[in-house]
């Protein structure tokens, strides 16, 4: 039964996941938030969703599980995500973005690393991980990420026209309040089952728990991110694309892993700290195929294969390692 939970999790998770975000955001444009902002906050932070909710499960049970989670996510919201994304539409990024968002998912991935070295230099506890002032510091780093991103929004303040909303006549509270309850308890059961599964299957199969969190969960929690991205270069809305999977990245450092680490400090197995800095590389690379190819800002078919051919790799790697 546990293992027909752990299939069934994934589906939980990420239809709560859905069902939240749809019900707040009928709520933000209700009150009339612009989308913008509802965007960057509520679609962002419920994409990111499934893997706070695995990670704070996890944190009682298995610091490798929460800590391989997030790794294994942003690396596959980079390489795995951005590269289907690119394969059906190329992706043309916007030049702020890049020295916003993305660089600043540079900063936050290295500072992750930072944070672990510190243990590993002699300069904290000789057990690798994140401690409460690490999961402070992100905290804190997260909260000066949105007050950056908002000032800039209100110094663009044409950006931010509301306009009539032909749907508010629409606005059905108990069908919004069902949502939210919905997603919530989705949220809820499918992050316990899966959990309780990858901990089972490691055991079964006699992987260690940080394989599985690096592979099967962090593919399992970033198919919400890959899922809005394809919808959204479907519809030829490549900024969507490009930010919730960054912008999915930026809440997985620096909000999930920081109040994970703030809730319960995490120690994990000394094979993560490679994987921390593959994902410090991913986001590197990512950066610098803004300035790479025939195209410049704009992640191509070419750049997207090329994305594809080093999660696969990383995956084989992953799999030979553990």
């Amino acid at each position: 039964m546990i293992y027909i939970l752990f299939i069934l999790g994934f589906i939980f998770l990420i239809r709560g996941a859905e069902w939240l975000i749809e019900g707040a955001s009928s709520i933000a444009r209700k009150f009339g938030i612009p989308d913008l902002i509802t965007g960057m906050t509520v679609v962002a932070f419920g994409t990111s969703l499934p893997e706070l909710i695995v990670n704070l499960f996890a944190n009682g049970e298995s610091s490798d599980l929460a800590i391989g989670n997030i790794v294994g996510s942003n690396i596959a919201n980079v390489f795995l995500v951005l590269g289907v994304a690119a394969i059906i539409r190329p992706l043309t990024v916007r030049r702020k973005m890049i020295f916003r968002e993305i660089i600043f998912n540079v900063v936050a991935a290295s500072a992750v690393g930072l944070l672990i070295s510190d243990k590993l230099l002699g300069l904290g506890s000789s057990e690798a991980g994140l401690d409460r002032i690490d999961g402070t510091i992100l905290i804190v780093g997260f909260v000066a990420f949105l007050y950056y991103t908002f000032s800039k929004i209100h110094k663009g303040g044409k950006d931010l026209s509301i306009g009539a909303d032909e749907d508010l006549g629409k606005f059905d509270i108990p069908n919004t309040i069902m949502e939210i309850l919905g997603g919530i308890a989705g949220l809820y059961f499918g992050g316990k089952w899966i959990v309780d599964g990858a901990i089972e299957v490691a055991t079964l199969i006699g992987a260690s728990d940080a394989f599985i969190g690096l592979t099967v969960v962090a593919i399992g929690t970033s198919l919400p991110e890959l899922a809005a991205s394809v919808i959204a270069v479907r519809n030829k809305n490549v900024d969507i694309a490009v930010g919730n999977a960054v912008g999915s990245n930026l809440f997985n450092l620096l909000w999930v892993l920081g109040l994970s680490a703030f809730i319960s400090p995490l120690r994990f197995e000394g094979s993560v700290n490679l994987n921390v800095y593959i994902m410090i590389a991913s986001a590197v690379i990512l950066f610098g195929t803004m300035f790479v190819g025939k195209v410049k800002h704009q992640i191509g078919k070419n750049e997207g294969i090329a994305f594809l051919v080093l999660y696969l790799s990383y995956i084989v790697y992953t799999i030979i390692s553990y």
